[in-house]
């Protein structure tokens, strides 16, 4: 598919080590996108740069910890340094650690809170100026969250990640209406089942079976699905904004 209105933008990507976020960086890139990476994992990230500017592609690596301020104004200043200001950013970081509520695993609450939404809060604070400024030089101009259908779907044991997305969905719907009269697009997506290294973190093995077995019997979602709709979106005409988007596979209810 040809993806008009994305040569020449520069992207800001976080999770781009993995998953939603590399393969959005990949299909970018393809279509004439500069794309800074941000992650924790830098050796991942100086692979998936080589892989990019093989295909022709720009893209730089820059390692961040989206919990830690510091850490994401560094990367925010190595960003400005080397593409200048930004016109697309996809906050796609985020983890999902389930546990029964009863369990207490505070250390959990903590790192979902402070990546899904905390952590997706500072990358806003980082570029939203450069999304504006891009806005009102006429340039399209947008910031992607990913959430999850965890938003509004509930599951036992995803109570605190289910809220840390229900954040992040209604932080986006709040943000169109400041920004949207701006002309800067906010959307935010909500993915079911798909298969990440998401899961993999999980440390409840009854809960890691269950997840398992809902992939034996639903062909989930790819990483690409996310990416294509992605990159769909922010490549229609700016004065058109798709604001939610729930995608699912067929097969899941």
């Amino acid at each position: 598919m040809s993806y008009e209105n994305l040569s020449g933008r520069t992207a800001v990507i976080t999770g781009a080590a993995s998953g939603m976020g590399e393969a959005t960086a990949v299909l970018l890139a393809r279509h004439g996108a500069r794309v800074a990476l941000l992650a924790r994992r830098a050796d991942r990230l100086e692979t998936l740069v080589a892989k990019i500017e093989a295909e022709g592609g720009v893209a730089l690596a820059v390692p961040v910890d989206i919990t830690d301020a510091a850490s994401v104004r560094t990367a925010a200043d190595r960003v400005h340094a080397h593409f200048g200001p930004v016109d697309l950013v996809v906050n796609s970081a985020g983890v999902m650690l389930p546990n029964p509520i009863a369990a207490g695993r505070e250390d959990e609450w903590v790192r979902m809170i402070d990546t899904n939404i905390t952590g997706a809060l500072r990358i806003i604070r980082a570029f939203v100026p450069d999304l504006l400024a891009a806005a009102e030089a006429g340039r399209t101009a947008d910031l992607v969250d990913i959430s999850s259908i965890g938003a509004h779907v509930t599951f036992p044991d995803y109570a605190v990640y289910g809220a840390t997305k229900a954040a992040l969905t209604h932080l986006s719907a709040s943000l169109r209406t400041e920004l949207g009269s701006r002309r800067v697009r906010v959307t935010n997506i909500e993915p079911g089942l798909t298969a990440t290294e998401l899961g993999s973190h999980i440390d409840n093995e009854a809960l890691s079976s269950g997840l398992d077995g809902m992939f034996a019997v639903i062909d989930a979602l790819s990483a690409d699905d996310i990416a294509d709709l992605i990159a769909y979106t922010t490549s229609r005409p700016a004065h058109v904004n798709l604001r939610q988007l729930i995608v699912l596979p067929t097969q899941q209810a």
